[in-house]
């Protein structure tokens, strides 16, 4: 019944389950409230009068922290995607602003919008919710009542309930806000892929309706600026296994650079400054153990989460970077060509035509090149990141070589007729075909050779020279070259033709042979690139269509919309290699 699947996390405190009394408030929070002047005995709420008959900002900030946890992040696996908060109350949705705007400073305001009906800023172009559907920020909406229903927000991917529902149908009017797919050709930066979207419970509402919906899956999304302080990480261990000092000192400054970039205001990182003082020792960096380097991977790693105020396409090719630069000093050939292959793919997509691209336009093209990186040093990788990292943002991605849509009148300029008998009569391939297949069937029950093809029986050579000439004889005057030009196969032999009609066995036309082909070739080279892919595709329909291919077509039109160079530009000399086997075996079929 749904669009788009949901998965469901439960969240609830200690306040909400057991009430906020004297039991449950810690001691630390008992002796602040004597200081207040207040009577602990006189406190005595149950936890479904929270945002009714007591505001507690502390419960608010929990499960404002869990959701920045467990939220669906968008590409970067930093911020979190579209979200809706259902709040109780305008007065509720407000709090909880100032608690994100508190907790999470960095955003400066932007991360979540109070979206409430009574206020004028809402509506019209450029208005909050305009912003919210339409723009990178807010990423989450406080709302409530008004986004409850009528709202279509495809992007949307984590849903909050933050308030007890009661209506059953409302509250499936509510879940239907997440349900709606992407659409393919209005894709956005912050949502570029929905196969499910994530609903956070606060308030047993699935529990209320008796129902049992699919729990939260771990998909393991690690955040960008993680998995570059990783893999730096491992390149700095594995240069201090191989004795390589200089590029374990360099990479070390290169993460202490890192380090700094975490946003000191963040929640996150005040909850872990204890722990972040061993790293202003300066002893702590001149000999990094392995008690060192698993203190940064388990709890420094993490914290990288928080890191939002970066370029992430510069931060994208860094992170390519050094894992090509790690796979070269491990010697894995393998996964070094692999990561090469994609990195020469990104750069290939800077447009020259941008001024401030063409600056780098030597780098960008000896960097292409397969000598480069035959030769490629860590002052290069250096020089890469330095120099190239900046201008992915300005990356254009292949245009996907689809058809242009339009709807203009036309005319017939030509249809493909075949002339056959003596006396040169005229019809449509798939008029002819008709008749071909409707006369060989009414032979069957006179003609004793294709009762034999019928019952499964081989004929002779001269049975087959036989029958081909009974059938050129009779209307429509069949031949081998027609029955070659209506079937679409080159190669085949009459007898297949006639077994074929006759459904004893399948003959493929010439683009089901290409096809295959060419899906087999792709399946046995699974590594193939998005512009590999993409050139394969290209060069499978020219086949089809033109039914022949010359080495030389391969670095010609159409074949240069994808690279200047075509192939060579797109594949390594042993991939053509075996690209030409291919060709070479369906032009021969």
């Amino acid at each position: 019944p749904y669009l788009c699947n949901f998965q469901v996390m439960k969240i609830k405190t200690k306040f909400q389950d057991e009430g906020i009394n004297k039991r449950t408030i810690a001691l630390e929070d008992q002796k602040k409230i004597l200081l207040e002047g207040k009577e602990i005995e006189e406190i005595n709420y149950e936890g479904t009068e929270l945002e009714k008959k007591v505001i507690n900002k502390g419960t608010n900030a929990l499960i404002i922290r869990e959701f920045m946890e467990e939220s669906i992040k968008d590409a970067n696996g930093v911020l979190p995607g579209k979200t809706i908060f259902f709040c109780t109350t305008k007065a509720h949705a407000r709090r909880m602003q100032q608690i994100f705007d508190s907790l999470y400073p960095e955003y400066k305001g932007e991360l979540a919008k109070v979206i409430v009906s009574e206020d004028p800023r809402v509506y019209g172009k450029g208005g909050l919710l305009y912003q919210f559907v339409n723009n990178d920020m807010p990423r989450i909406a406080l709302s409530v009542d008004m986004l409850d229903t009528g709202i279509d927000i495809r992007e949307l991917v984590n849903l909050v309930f933050a308030k007890p529902v009661y209506s059953y149908t409302k509250f499936w009017q509510m879940i239907g806000r997440g349900t709606r797919l992407l659409e393919p050709t209005k894709m956005k930066p912050w949502c570029s892929d929905k196969d499910s979207f994530l609903i956070l419970d606060c308030w047993d509402n699935f529990e209320y309706f008796k129902l049992n919906p699919r729990g939260k899956e771990n998909k393991g999304q690690i955040p960008l600026p993680v998995r570059l302080f990783g893999v730096r990480l491992e390149k700095i261990e594995t240069a201090i296994e191989l004795s390589e000092t200089e590029l374990s000192l360099k990479e070390i400054s290169k993460l202490k650079t890192q380090i700094d970039t975490l946003p000191q205001n963040s929640i996150v990182i005040l909850d872990a400054k204890h722990d972040l003082q061993w790293l202003e020792d300066d002893n702590f960096w001149n000999q990094l153990t392995s008690d060192k380097i698993e203190f940064l991977s388990s709890v420094v790693k993490p914290l990288f989460r928080t890191v939002s105020d970066t370029d992430f396409k510069a931060m994208r090719f860094e992170k390519d970077i050094v894992e090509v630069s790690l796979a070269k000093l491990l010697e894995e050939t393998e996964k070094f060509d692999s990561l090469k292959e994609s990195i020469i793919e990104e750069i290939s997509e800077l447009p020259l035509s941008v001024n401030i691209i063409a600056k780098e336009k030597e780098l960008i093209r000896k960097s292409q090149t397969n000598h480069y990186w035959s030769v490629i040093t860590e002052n290069d990788f250096d020089e890469l990141i330095k120099k190239i990292a900046p201008l992915m943002k300005y990356r254009e991605s292949v245009v996907p070589l689809t058809p242009a849509k339009y709807n203009l009148k036309d005319i017939v300029s030509e249809k493909e007729f075949v002339e056959f008998g003596p006396q040169h009569e005229a019809l449509s391939v798939a008029k002819y075909r008709e008749l071909v297949e409707q006369k060989i069937n009414e032979l069957v029950l006179s003609n004793p050779l294709l009762q034999k093809l019928k019952e499964g029986q081989n004929i002779s050579a001269t049975e087959i020279e036989q029958l081909a000439e009974e059938l050129h004889n009779e209307h429509p005057h069949i031949t081998i070259d027609l029955l070659r030009r209506v079937y679409n196969h080159r190669k085949a032999k009459f007898v297949q033709f006639i077994k074929h009609i006759l459904g004893i066995e399948i003959l493929e036309s010439f683009p089901e042979t290409v096809s295959k082909a060419f899906n087999n070739f792709i399946a046995e080279h699974s590594y193939l690139s998005s512009r590999q892919l993409q050139f394969m595709d290209l060069l499978r329909n020219y086949i089809i269509d033109k039914g022949e291919l010359q080495k030389r077509n391969l670095i010609e039109s159409p074949f240069t919309l994808i690279h200047p160079q075509g192939i060579r530009g797109v594949f390594s000399p042993a991939e053509i290699e075996e690209i030409l086997v291919l060709t070479k075996k369906l032009m021969a079929a």
